[in-house]
């Protein structure tokens, strides 16, 4: 008997011969299907309504409440030298202890009274 005899061709399945294509089509469907669950969540919860940056929304922009007066921002304009860096620490300290007063373990920490976000009231 010849080797050649003794080689048995085994032919594998069809998804055994392209488990790589399976798993590229696999990860498509599977983020496509997760990215249409959170659209539909987006659509469904109300934070569509909630989002100014879209299009449809331009005209009512300006008629937004600015309720942040008090909140003085980083000039993003200008020089960079030691007391824009110093003026940048300043503000950035007196951010993070508004933060670290919040107490991160009570019934509400998401509460927009926590992070200091004044709601208007509904009229």
């Amino acid at each position: 008997m010849k080797e050649k005899d003794l080689v048995v061709d085994i032919k594998a399945p069809f998804w055994g011969e392209h488990r790589f294509l399976a798993m590229i089509i696999a990860s498509i469907l599977i983020s496509g299907g997760l990215v249409g669950i959170s659209l539909y969540l987006y659509g469904t919860s109300g934070a569509a309504q909630l989002d100014l940056s879209r299009p449809g929304y331009v005209d009512i922009r300006d008629k937004t409440i600015d309720s942040s007066s008090e909140f003085k921002n980083y000039s993003t304009t200008g020089p960079i030298d030691q007391s824009a860096i110093d003026e940048f620490k300043d503000l950035y300290d007196e951010q993070a202890d508004k933060i670290k007063l919040a107490a991160a373990f009570k019934s509400d920490p998401l509460n927009p009274d926590s992070f200091g976000i004044n709601l208007p009231i509904a009229q």
